[in-house]
Formats: structure tokens, C-alpha cells, sequence
């Protein structure tokens, strides 16, 4: 059976997509293509040049073990000369360039190129100014997924074959449907979460813009799930958790385990005859659950 994965984005919460990888791993599985956007995309690049899940675990936590490390690579991202500068855009407040940044935190096993991955990858980005989204498989591969990354309040457009684009999760945070025709069985994991609270606490401008943001691609998973689910949808609880919180990995990484056992199972299941399903691990009653559960049973 070709098993197809698609990574969603989520920022920090994509870590969870490591106990996905893991659990393919110890069933001897390997998909026959990845597709992710964003935080799935920097993962499913990292699987797709051969990183075991073991390996791209360590190495994420040992890039943010600490914010003195973190703080050591932003600063190699850094203009080198004012032509850098002023390629960059000059001054933006707020706006890091997603390409450099990629480079810096990226695994030295991810190549240069789609061309030298082990495994077929997909990496959605948004076309800014075509309206439109974009899969990118071939040709330079870390300009790709930094397009996929640029989330439009942290990181300025990235410019790749003559576009500008931004954050792939704005038109499709979960590409299961580019692996439609292309694998028997397709598994989406789903770790874009949404804002939690009880109304008390007023969100920062950067908590509003991004928690906003998740709303609206939660709206669009949902939408597509409930007409054309992947056979397994993973949603492992990540909503505790910001979208910029890479120093909580460990944290995260702890609190999602049980994911591993429950792909495993699930995987299981449905290769024993049973349709598609959804797997979620976010509390009872979360509004970001009703609908693809419903769309999905």
C-alpha cells in the first residue's frame, strides 16, 4: 500500500509531527511522497533527505535547547554589507529574512536541491500577488520552504522564479489533497490548534494576528475535510502551545507522545479494511474539533 504524509503547519506545535515520523519509522514505513506547509515543510524536508525521526528530534532540540543558542543563529541571519541590506527591503520592523534564517536552522543533511532528497516532497507556498497557491518540488529546495515558513508577521516574502511568496498555510495549511492519485493511503497531520482562553485575558497585537490566522486555516482544513477527508487525520492536542514557542520543544515534544502510539494503531486500523478516520487528542468540546470530526466519522 503507497502511503502518502502531508505535515500541516502550526509553527512550534509541528513539533508533534516528530511522533508521526517516529511511529512510521517503527513500523518499517516510509511514504511514497511528503507534502507540508511551513513547520511541516522545514520537518518533511529533514524526512525527505533521510533523517530518521530519532535524528531530527535531537536536532531540534539541540537548536533550541537554550535562547542564547537561538539568539547565536538569528544573528548569522543578519545583512552582511548595506547590498544585503538593501535587498532585504532596508528596514522592516519586525521582518526577518525567512531564507537566511532557513539556513541557519535548517539540518546540514537537508541538500540544496529536490532533486537530491531520498523521497519526493511537495512544499506549499502562497503566490502573493497570483492569489494563489503554489507546490514547489523541483529545483533550489531551501528557498522553498523558507516561502513555505514566511508567516507575513514575522518573515517578509520570499522571492523564488520571478514571484514573491509568503506562508503556504495561508491558502493550504494541510496539502493532503496534493497527494490525491499519488498514494493508496494518505495520512494528514493536522497541528495548526487555535487560540485557548475563557475571555479574561486580552491577546497581544502579535497573539491576535497570529491566533487569527489559525482560525482562518482551521476554517479551510475543516471545509476540506468534511468534503474530501484523507483516510487518517491526526490532530494531536497542540493549542496550549504559541506558534513561536520553539524554546518550549521539549515541552511540547513531552506532552504530544502519545501520538506515536496512536498513529501506530490507527495505521493499523485502517490497513485492516477500515475508512477514514480521525484521530484527535484535543480536549472534548474544542470548537476546532466539531467540525472535521464530523466531516471525517
Amino acid at each position: 500500500m503507497r502511503l502518502g504524509l502531508a505535515l500541516g503547519g502550526g509553527g512550534a506545535r509541528g513539533l508533534a509531527h516528530i511522533h508521526v515520523l517516529e511511529a512510521l519509522d517503527e513500523l518499517s514505513l516510509k511514504p511514497v511522497r511528503v507534502t507540508g506547509s511551513s513547520i511541516g515543510a522545514i520537518i518533511g524536508a529533514g524526512y525527505a533527505a533521510g533523517m530518521s525521526a530519532h535524528d531530527i528530534k535531537s536536532y531540534m532540540l539541540d537548536c533550541f535547547t537554550s535562547p542564547r543558542i537561538v539568539i547565536g543563529r538569528l544573528w548569522q541571519t543578519r545583512p552582511v554589507s548595506l547590498q544585503d541590506f538593501l535587498a532585504d527591503g532596508g528596514f522592516r520592523l519586525g521582518q526577518l529574512n525567512a531564507r537566511r534564517v532557513m539556513d541557519a536552522f535548517l539540518p546540514p543533511d537537508v541538500p540544496l536541491t529536490f532533486e537530491e532528497l531520498r523521497l519526493p516532497l511537495g512544499v506549499m507556498a502562497t503566490d502573493f500577488y497570483a492569489r494563489a497557491g503554489c507546490e514547489l518540488e523541483t529545483g533550489e529546495l531551501r528557498s522553498a520552504v523558507a516561502a513555505s515558513c514566511a508567516i507575513p508577521a514575522v518573515f517578509r516574502p520570499v522571492r523564488r522564479d520571478g514571484r514573491l511568496m509568503v506562508d503556504g498555510g495561508i491558502i493550504n495549511p494541510l496539502p493532503f489533497d496534493r497527494l490525491r492519485g499519488k498514494a493508496d493511503l494518505i495520512v494528514a497531520v493536522d497541528v495548526n490548534g487555535g487560540p485557548l482562553g475563557d475571555g479574561t485575558r486580552m491577546p497581544t497585537p502579535v497573539q491576535a494576528v497570529i491566533g487569527s490566522s489559525q482560525l482562518t486555516m482551521q476554517a479551510i482544513i475543516d471545509t476540506k475535510v468534511r468534503y474530501s477527508p484523507p483516510d487518517l487525520l491526526l490532530r494531536p492536542a497542540v493549542s496550549p502551545y504559541g506558534v513561536l514557542d520553539f524554546l518550549k520543544s521539549r515541552e511540547i515534544l513531552d506532552a504530544t507522545a502519545g501520538l506515536k502510539e496512536e498513529a501506530k494503531r490507527a495505521i493499523d486500523q485502517h490497513m485492516q479494511g477500515e475508512g477514514p478516520l480521525l484521530v484527535s487528542l484535543e480536549p472534548e468540546g474544542a470548537g476546532l474539533v466539531t467540525t472535521a470530526a464530523s466531516g471525517a466519522a
